[in-house]
């Protein structure tokens, strides 16, 4: 049953009818096949680290033989919510950005919840450049059995000093021309997930030009040349396929047809890809921070502290006011920004997507360190999931431009201008 359009609705379209039985929809989901699992999901995750000397080049598709995980993307297939992204005729949805916003909210509220529903990053990124750039034979060869769930793919563009990190003009992997074809020479890391995948989006130089001088080539793992030097070791424990892979390549012979899009066109595909994506992970984010809050309240109402519940201290309470003030304004952030990309302006979108990403990501990391502070040594021990969730949440900060990046880049588009703050 369709559920009554609350009053004010046509004020807030994400608050529609429609919009509302998706999220109980994804939420139903979450609880009843995520969450309750997040146990044997982690116990099996961390059991295949032991394991990846004997993975195949990423041809395990995107379950990486977790059997847990494989048995609930199938629950996710059969229920109508693979790919939800994706349109119709790849199997998903064809959800708009305030879909996106609902759906993968709910979806954050689990660090698995996105796998299962197969639109975890970097595929759920990848997918789409690939859709909106990616000619027919592209399509065909790489988005079909990425949207199936057969193979995984990595987005590689930072590289170690010197060369590019939050500053693409450092971009020193070269694809240099080599008769029809391109020669592909470089280093890159932190390439989510490239030790497994089957594709990698590599970004290289074809020219010394500062904007139009990088491309965007689809490189097969398997191809010669191609070398995984190393996944790096980080604050985090290894998770699904979130894996910072080292790659060298050497010499890889490349096609015309293996470019993705125009030549030169790299940077500008990249931040047609890299706007939204910083959307999804807020949305992500701040699904996770709603219910590191709900576990607090439930403790913060029974855990009994100088003759009262912490509940009664005004400190926890400021603790517990400036999350949920934070998950308030970081859902509205979200959702503006989703309309101003749904609406085609993407140069205010731009702008308004750094102050989200920079925003939420701080607002994260804040809520889950007062979810520690809140619990106490119970909070810091592995009994819960905060300390873990936290290191996986310190690089929100760093990931998809690092909060200093953004925060100049919001300074520069006001003082040109372009921001109005008042609207």
């Amino acid at each position: 049953m369709t559920p009554p359009t609350p009053r004010g609705a046509e004020r807030r379209p994400w608050r529609t009818p429609a919009l509302q039985a998706l999220q109980a929809e994804v939420r139903a989901f979450v609880d009843s096949e995520v969450i309750p699992h997040e146990a044997q999901l982690r116990r099996e995750d961390l059991a295949s680290e032991a394991r990846a000397a004997d993975v195949a080049l990423g041809r395990n598709g995107a379950d990486h033989g977790l059997p847990t995980l494989a048995r609930i993307q199938r629950a996710a297939r059969d229920a109508g919510l693979w790919t939800p992204h994706l349109p119709a005729a790849w199997g998903g949805r064809g959800l708009d950005g305030l879909g996106m916003c609902i759906a993968f909210r709910e979806m954050g509220r689990s660090p698995y919840g996105a796998a299962a529903f197969h639109c975890d990053a970097p595929d759920q990124g990848n997918m789409d450049l690939l859709l909106r750039r990616g000619d027919p034979e592209q399509r065909d060869r790489w988005l079909r059995p990425l949207a199936e769930g057969a193979i995984t793919s990595a987005f590689c563009m930072t590289e170690p000093a010197p060369g590019a990190g939050a500053d693409p003009r450092n971009l020193r992997t070269a694809a240099s021309r080599d008769g029809d074809g391109y020669r592909l020479d470089g280093h890159k890391w932190y390439a989510t997930g490239g030790g497994r995948a089957s594709l990698l989006l590599v970004m290289a130089r074809t020219s010394d030009d500062p904007v139009r001088g990088a491309s965007i080539f689809l490189v097969p793992r398997d191809r010669d040349g191609v070398e995984h030097v190393r996944d790096v070791t980080t604050m985090a424990e290894p998770m699904l396929s979130h894996r910072e892979a080292e790659l060298r390549f050497h010499g890889v012979r490349l096609d015309a047809a293996d470019r993705l899009g125009l030549e030169g066109e790299g940077f500008a595909l990249a931040q047609t890809r890299l706007v939204p994506a910083r959307l999804t992970h807020c949305m992500r984010w701040l699904g996770l921070g709603a219910r590191a809050l709900a576990l607090c309240h439930d403790h913060v109402l029974t855990r009994q502290s100088f003759g009262q519940p912490l509940a009664s201290h005004q400190l926890v309470q400021q603790m517990l006011a400036s999350a949920a003030t934070a998950l308030h304004a970081g859902n509205l952030m979200t959702l503006d920004c989703a309309l101003q990309l749904e609406g085609g302006d993407e140069r205010g979108a731009r702008a308004a997507s750094s102050m989200t990403k920079t925003f939420v990501a701080r607002a994260l990391c804040q809520i889950l360190d007062d979810a520690i502070q809140m619990h106490g040594s119970l909070g810091y021990s592995d009994d819960l999931p905060f300390a873990r969730w936290s290191r996986f949440a310190r690089a929100a900060r760093i990931a998809d431009g690092p909060d200093e990046v953004h925060v100049a880049t919001v300074a520069r588009d006001l003082l040109a201008g372009r921001i109005e703050t008042l609207r």
